[in-house]
């Protein structure tokens, strides 16, 4: 089995990737089981932020990586909170704001706006080695839009503000199941495997 680093320390990131890629023999371990520091997310794109963290998890470790950036975009507010979606409402350096401060800046943005649609963006990207030419790029887009306040509970971030045409119910009213069906990581999720073939 091939051993892979994931970009990540987050255990339920970890056990949902390994799953859903388990029949690829590839044995994802969390880069919290390393000892190095994050990479820090320079650019201004998914795409290139997701790189930039694989091949650190890869440079640092010898081994192939995985890494996903993820995020909200929001047309009204030219593509905002975008690659700053998890420190939106960031105020003081180096202190994370929290769920309910994130999606409540969002609200209050987008307040006298009409154009509510928005989409939520996964992008995979998996490298061999720290320099490979050649990276997999997986991408998954969950089209919706922006309820005018919080509706369900359970999920994260911006999850109780997201409503889910398909379902007429908000990210978080839909339930873990559903949502993991369906959500814009289940997309990107799809389309790697498929690149992996």
């Amino acid at each position: 089995m091939q051993q892979c680093v994931l970009a990540s320390g987050n255990a339920g990131k970890l056990a949902e990737l390994s799953v859903a890629l388990a029949d690829f023999n590839l044995q994802l371990i969390s880069q919290s089981e390393f000892n190095f520091a994050e990479a820090d997310e320079t650019a201004v794109t998914f795409v290139e932020n997701a790189l930039i963290k694989a091949r650190h998890a890869s440079a640092e470790t010898g081994l192939p990586a995985l890494a996903d950036d993820s995020g909200l975009v929001v047309h009204a507010l030219n593509g905002e909170p975008g690659i700053r979606s998890a420190r939106y409402a960031q105020t003081t350096e180096g202190v994370k704001p929290t769920d309910e401060e994130n999606y409540n800046k969002l609200l209050n943005n987008l307040a006298d706006s009409e154009d509510r649609s928005a989409h939520f963006v996964c992008v995979l990207a998996l490298v061999k080695h720290a320099d490979d030419p050649e990276p997999l790029i997986a991408t998954g887009r969950w089209h919706g839009s922006i309820l005018t306040a919080p509706q369900g509970v359970g999920g994260f971030g911006y999850d109780p503000v997201f409503l889910c045409p398909q379902t007429g119910m908000s990210a978080s009213a839909m339930g873990k199941e559903k949502k993991s069906a369906i959500s814009h990581r289940a997309l990107a999720v799809k389309q790697l495997r498929d690149l992996l073939g």
